[in-house]
């Protein structure tokens, strides 16, 4: 099978693991460039040694390198600032497909087990967040199966495993998270909350994600996000519940105020999630890096189908 070639911006612990992903697992893909900003980067370094063609010099240095021509892919892993900056560029090249891990959202909002096939002929599409990523699927699952007034998750990561781009984006990561669970998850009102865990050892990803719906069946509620668990595992493998999903009925007499739509009753549905990398360059706990480089990874290959 001829890949497709495919240049990553970005050299930092995203960009580098989804390098290494794409030259150790990918049958359709062909890493083609890293670029980064930092000659020095242990990213580009790796790159050089794995054989990798690299560029220190941003996305424009890229434009002018003889690779630049066949690659169909980029995969922008940098900020959400950045991203906006690189899109100015890569947009001007009908031939070739952004796929953003940043909170930019310039485009729609991506979560590949939950909406791929909307997105399929987009040249610019977002991976959300890590805890958008993880927690999303579960959302959705419910909305299969009842109507969800809101949805909430709280993502836990290791601190060792944030690193200045992650800490940077904070406010982003809340803003496009929440934002997602609307409109992917679809719950009326969402919100989303990042916990940075200074815990020694660290510890893996852990998501938490509540969902107050209308009163559904409780079984098929289970089984929906048993089998959104199980689409997830296809390509991060480390993704499993972490305690069997949980049940609790708010009653019309005491309902729950949540800004925004006033007072609701109904089911809550609690999903407790833990997410483990793969340990291709970073650290098992480092899940919320995995399942970001995994989930775009899986959206290229897709693409290409």
């Amino acid at each position: 099978m001829q890949k497709t070639k495919v240049a990553i911006i970005g050299s930092g612990n995203i960009g580098t693991d989804l390098m290494i992903k794409i030259l150790r697992t990918s049958e359709r893909l062909e890493m083609s460039v890293l670029v980064g900003i930092d000659a020095a980067s242990d990213g580009l370094a790796r790159a050089k040694r794995m054989g990798v063609a690299i560029c220190h010099t941003g996305i424009t240095g890229l434009i002018e390198m003889r690779e630049w021509e066949d690659i169909k892919i980029v995969f922008d892993a940098t900020s959400a600032k950045a991203h906006h900056y690189n899109w100015s560029f890569v947009q001007k090249y009908e031939d070739k497909r952004i796929i953003d891990l940043t909170p930019a959202a310039i485009g729609p909002y991506l979560v590949p087990p939950v909406n791929f096939d909307d997105h399929t002929d987009l040249r610019n599409v977002n991976m959300v967040t890590c805890g958008g990523q993880a927690t999303i699927p579960m959302v959705a699952a419910v909305s299969k199966i009842a109507k969800v007034h809101y949805g909430e998750i709280v993502a836990s990561i290791a601190s060792k495993s944030a690193g200045p781009g992650t800490r940077a984006n904070i406010d982003e990561f809340t803003e496009t998270t929440s934002k997602a669970i609307e409109k992917v998850g679809g719950a009326d009102r969402g919100k989303a909350i990042i916990i940075l865990n200074p815990a020694e050892p660290p510890m893996v990803m852990r998501d938490t994600v509540f969902t107050l719906s209308e009163q559904g069946d409780r079984e098929a509620i289970r089984n929906s996000i048993h089998e959104m668990v199980a689409e997830v595992q296809k390509y991060v493998p480390g993704y499993t519940l972490h305690q069997e999903v949980q049940f609790e009925d708010i009653s019309e007499d005491q309902p729950v105020f949540i800004e925004g739509l006033g007072h609701r009753h109904g089911l809550k549905t609690t999903v407790l999630l833990q997410v483990r990398g793969a340990g291709h360059y970073l650290p098992e706990y480092a899940g919320n890096l995995d399942i970001m480089t995994s989930a775009a990874l899986a959206t290229g290959e897709r693409l290409l189908k």
